[in-house]
């Protein structure tokens, strides 16, 4: 469960929100899934939102026992969360229905199973994803300024595993509005249940 504080949407949004969504003016790019924002718009979206954070233009919260969100923005096309974890506070195996997305640790540290297909992928891994080749899930952890995207598909589960509570911006374009869950059965992966996600309902 999710402690939820929602910011008034603003109708002219300022900073990192009124820049264009992708970075070619002249094309909207629709490659990465169906919205004009691409995963690089996402990510660097998410470190400027996180640099903003830094310097306390967004307050944090922290809630011991429920992991606590607010969003920051919302319109048509993307939503931006700010998230806290506890220790051991974290989401369990999902996807992102139609969405495309982004995150960046804006302090703390925390940790990212990933479902991957295998031998595809296995030369873009670091190290410590690779205690195990073919399809399955591979771990890394996410440290201060560390940015990560995920397309269409992409099935994960992140925790805060540290003692330090964890900070981190969220995007998501179009907004979420539906979340798939997983487990993972003698090495195959199996969806569990499929929940739509209400307009400001955060990501779980």
């Amino acid at each position: 469960m999710t402690t939820l504080v929602d910011t008034p949407v603003r109708p002219h949004p300022t900073g990192p929100f009124a820049r264009p969504r992708t970075r070619r003016a002249d094309r909207r790019r629709w490659q990465d899934g169906p919205t004009p924002a691409s995963l690089a718009d996402l990510a660097a979206l998410t470190r400027e939102v996180a640099a903003e954070v830094e310097t306390g233009r967004h307050g944090v919260e922290v809630d011991p026992v429920h992991r606590w969100a607010r969003r920051l923005h919302a319109d048509d096309h993307l939503d931006v969360w700010l998230i806290s974890w506890t220790t051991d506070q974290g989401a369990e195996l999902h996807d992102h229905g139609g969405s495309i997305g982004a995150l960046t640790v804006v302090r703390g540290a925390l940790t990212e199973w990933r479902w991957t297909a295998g031998s595809d992928d296995d030369g873009t891994c670091p190290a410590e994803e690779l205690h195990a080749r073919g399809p399955g899930l591979r771990r890394r952890v996410l440290d201060p300024g560390h940015s990560v995207s995920f397309g269409l598909g992409h099935v994960h589960d992140v925790t805060n595993r540290a003692v330090e509570t964890a900070v981190s911006v969220h995007a998501y374009s179009p907004p979420l509005s539906a979340m798939s869950y997983y487990g993972v059965e003698a090495g195959v992966l199996r969806r569990t249940r499929s929940e739509l996600v209400a307009p400001g309902q955060s990501p779980e």
